[in-house]
């Protein structure tokens, strides 16, 4: 994708910075973002962008006291900007499934502009999703690989529709285990190479988004925020000390500077962990036919894609896994 970074963001770029330059490009779009929890990224994501008038914002979560607080929210900032809410629970497929088409019966939504695929959880014991698979590669991935798929007739209404997947620098931690995805029903799992395989799948899902449907105008990126540790991502998994010391160990084994006994996470503040939310989604820069496909953090282009993430091939593996897991084909 070559070595030349276009853009000139930092690691210190606050998202409302990047949000005010764009503004022209986030006014008058269709966001559908996951996972709004209020004070989650999502939510902070969706707050970001209402100061410059998108046409409309949708809500898609599990909890519709959650998704109207959010939407209050945003009410507070811009009473102009439209929001809908949609039921969705990402560990369920039936739920993908019904939350599509409730979004492709809407006759006044014709398009989706940009699709953030934000929701996620991380770590915590083994556990199962409704349909069998393990519950962090179906919730992270899988129900994203088939809300989007669904939803692909909107998103290809867009003149420029793009799919932005929260990824994490936490997909160096494992690969996709192709032949057993969800660790031999538990008796194989590690909470962290689980996750780290779900983050290594939204990197490897938004290549093959870009290459299987860049030639019909769709962009997609993957993203790792950075770490904000008051994030409902930590809270939710009810995670602890011996926790993060088995995270700290499997960084040592796989030689990362974290396992180092003095390494400590480099946290970021509330607007700058929407900042790469924001530019994946908007700057036009990205536009470049090279960087479809791209992976970004700090608010720019990284080549911190680690090697689990760049088998040759992986992208269409991960797809056709993706398409058996979900009982559905997908070709375009």
């Amino acid at each position: 994708m070559g070595s030349n970074k276009p853009l000139p963001y930092g690691r210190y770029t606050p998202g409302s910075t990047i949000a005010a330059d764009n503004a022209a490009h986030i006014t008058g779009k269709t966001i559908l973002t996951t996972g709004v929890s209020p004070s989650g990224t999502g939510a902070l994501f969706v707050e970001t962008l209402a100061a410059h008038s998108p046409a409309l914002l949708i809500l898609a979560g599990r909890s519709p006291s959650k998704l109207a607080a959010t939407a209050s929210k945003i009410a507070s900032i811009n009473a102009s900007v439209k929001t809908r809410l949609l039921d969705l629970d990402l560990a369920s497929l039936p739920s993908v499934r019904r939350a599509a088409a409730e979004m492709l019966s809407w006759t006044d939504v014709g398009r989706i502009d940009v699709l953030m695929n934000n929701a996620g959880i991380m770590a915590g014991p083994y556990r199962k999703s409704e349909d069998g698979v393990e519950l962090q590669f179906a919730a992270n991935h899988l129900g994203h690989f088939l809300l989007t798929n669904l939803l692909m007739p909107l998103l290809l209404a867009s003149p420029s529709p793009c799919v932005v997947n929260i990824s994490s620098d936490g997909h160096r931690l494992g690969g996709i285990r192709f032949s057993d995805p969800s660790f031999s029903n538990g008796s194989e799992y590690n909470q962290w190479v689980a996750y780290g395989q779900s983050k290594t799948a939204n990197i490897l899902f938004a290549r093959a988004l870009a290459a299987k449907l860049g030639g019909k105008g769709l962009r997609a990126y993957s993203v790792h925020p950075g770490v904000l540790m008051s994030t409902n991502l930590v809270a939710a998994g009810g995670l602890g000390e011996r926790d993060f010391a088995e995270l700290k160990k499997l960084d040592k084994s796989l030689g990362e500077p974290l396992g180092e006994d003095d390494a400590v996470f480099d946290f970021k503040n509330e607007d700058e962990m929407v900042a790469t939310h924001v530019t994946a989604a908007f700057d036009p820069r990205l536009d470049e036919e090279r960087w479809n496909g791209c992976y970004l953090e700090d608010g720019n282009v990284s080549e911190g894609v680690r090697a689990c993430a760049r088998g040759e091939g992986d992208e269409e593996r991960l797809w056709k896994l993706s398409e058996e897991l979900v009982g559905e084909r997908f070709e375009y």
